[in-house]
């Protein structure tokens, strides 16, 4: 329930505050007083796209606050889930617009996304505006209206969760053809390349392989020379190693009279050895290696085909061409299962649209069941509401396709006369009787949904005398199970009214200001008489004013 409505610098009002209490409450007030200001502020606590040129000439900020009870809403997983604090007794929802544009949001104040707040503000409250009445022309609002009507948010639910998978099926069999006709019209090159790479018997390394061996090939006679000429240094009479060696002896020799003797002659001896070793070495490498043009133009051919096949290829050595290859190799595997991907995914989305196809009977049976209560229902109100000749059917039939609501279209079909035949309720009624038909289409839905608040924004436009005092019956009866606010220039609806607010403007000042009041038990007779006769209060208004509050 909406317990209290503060706005600040919002329009023409600078400061306002009001208080509502449960039931059926009216709001009344010259055209121009500020009413729709009002629901304007309002609608911004909806999540409503804001302007800053809402904000009152002169201030910096707007801010529009508004105070719940929450206490029989359910709403404690969803402030759980945002962690959001949660007092069911004053959830306080909070919107502030500045004069650069910048929007904020707060529950509880804490900051929330307008996602969030338009999520929390739909638990909250509901307004109806004259304009709301064309979404009687929307099939897919009189759908709505059957599925609260039929309590079918879990079958929904169900539903769409299969609908999401039979089309994520669906989408994702379309990216497999169109993968399957884009890499199948490549198929022939793909093959020519994967070929060559094939044919080529890349090894890992072999580029640097390579490239090492045709440095030595090419160099093959300086090498041999130098190792040589190392190896005759280091062997040759009166070279390296026999005067290493005759050193050793020498040293050896002495050792036993001098300390250190023994590590010296250990020295030259390791010193020897590790230089005898290169020699050899260098001896066996000088004679393994040969000039070998041969092989130098075998080389130099092959580097020239890996050389190639980078540039041709644009990857870097034959570690990148192996990857393509097998890159290459996988696509093709790819491209030749094609078909049987596809043939499995064609089974799956069968099973897929047989499971969705099961849950959208499921609704249709539902809907279906429950059109008699709605027909039933709207017929009966419609009649109170001056239509005694009205017909009105609840027509549902298949669609086209699946949609993320089922497979049903609804149209609320309407005659109010005798001689026509039924028609779709936007074609053929008029504005008081749309006025009429969503009146009584809101409080069939306000009751089974268990809407909180219901705000009417002058929806009783297009109406007048008995039809007045019968549509500030319904809504009256509406405010026994919830809370009711309206605004109307009807006497006959005020009159029904638990509360009576008077919207008003005060131009005494430098600036024009909106201000709202509640009513006493006096001023309710003035303010009704003043509604039933203008300006000039008679007493015969006052009389009739004074009855209708009975």
């Amino acid at each position: 329930m909406l317990k209290s409505l503060h706005i600040s610098n919002y329009a023409l009002i600078s400061e306002l505050h009001i208080d509502f209490e449960s039931g059926f409450s009216v709001i009344t007030g010259e055209t121009g007083a500020g009413k729709s200001i009002i629901m304007g502020a309002l609608s911004l606590l909806l999540g409503q796209r804001a302007d800053s040129r809402s904000i009152k000439e002169g201030e910096q900020k707007c801010v529009i606050e508004a105070l719940f009870d929450v206490n029989a809403y359910g709403l404690e997983s969803f402030f759980a889930d945002n962690e959001l604090d949660y007092d069911a007794a004053n959830c306080l929802v909070r919107r502030e617009l500045t004069v650069a544009g910048k929007s904020r949001a707060f529950v509880n104040d804490t900051p929330v996304s307008l996602a969030q707040l338009r999520e929390l503000a739909t638990r909250l409250i509901d307004i109806h505006s004259q304009h709301e009445n064309l979404l009687l022309s929307n099939d897919g609002y009189q759908l709505n209206v059957v599925d609260v009507i039929a309590r079918n948010a879990e079958l929904l639910s169900a539903y769409r969760d299969r609908y999401v998978a039979w089309r994520n099926l669906q989408q994702e069999r379309v990216q497999l053809q169109q993968l399957a006709d884009r890499q199948s019209a490549d198929v022939d090159y793909m093959r020519y390349q994967y070929r060559q790479l094939e044919e080529a018997a890349l090894k890992e390394g072999e580029l640097e392989e390579l490239e090492q061996e045709q440095e030595t090939l090419s160099h093959a006679e300086e090498i041999k020379l130098g190792l040589q000429r190392a190896v005759q240094l280091l062997s040759d009479e009166d070279r390296v190693l026999p005067l290493l060696k005759d050193s050793f002896s020498a040293v050896s020799q002495v050792g036993a009279y001098v300390g250190e003797g023994s590590e010296w002659a250990e020295r030259l001896h390791a010193a020897y050895i590790e230089l005898k070793d290169i020699a050899d070495e260098l001896q066996s490498r000088e004679e393994r290696l040969e000039v070998d043009p041969a092989r130098l133009e075998w080389v130099d051919g092959r580097l020239s085909e890996l050389y190639t096949l980078c540039k041709k290829y644009r990857v870097e050595g034959v570690d990148g061409l192996i990857a393509l290859r097998d890159e290459l190799d996988a696509k093709l595997q790819r491209i030749d299962s094609f078909d049987d991907e596809l043939a499995a995914l064609e089974r799956k989305l069968a099973l897929a649209e047989k499971d969705l196809s099961d849950a959208a009977d499921e609704l249709t049976r539902s809907r279906v069941a429950a059109t008699d209560s709605i027909e039933r229902y709207l017929v009966d109100q419609l009649s109170r509401l001056g239509m005694p000749n009205i017909r009105f059917k609840v027509d549902v039939q298949a669609a086209a396709g699946y949609t993320e609501y089922g497979r049903d279209e609804v149209q609320f079909l309407f005659s109010a006369n005798k001689n026509k035949s039924l028609m779709p309720v936007a074609q053929t009624a008029s504005g008081g009787e749309i006025a009429r038909v969503m009146l009584a289409v809101k409080s069939l839905v306000a009751h089974r949904a268990g809407l909180p608040t219901i705000v009417f924004d002058e929806v009783d436009t297009g109406v007048s005398g008995e039809i007045a005092h019968r549509m500030g019956e319904i809504m009256q009866q509406m405010g026994e199970d919830m809370q009711v606010i309206t605004i109307t220039h009807l006497p006959q609806i005020a009159a029904r009214g638990v509360r009576h607010y008077k919207v008003y403007k005060d131009e005494s000042g430098e600036q024009a200001q909106t201000f709202i009041r509640s009513l006493t038990a006096e001023e309710r007779v003035a303010e009704i008489a003043k509604m039933l006769s203008g300006e000039q209060v008679t007493e015969a208004a006052l009389r009739q004013a004074e009855q209708l509050l009975q």
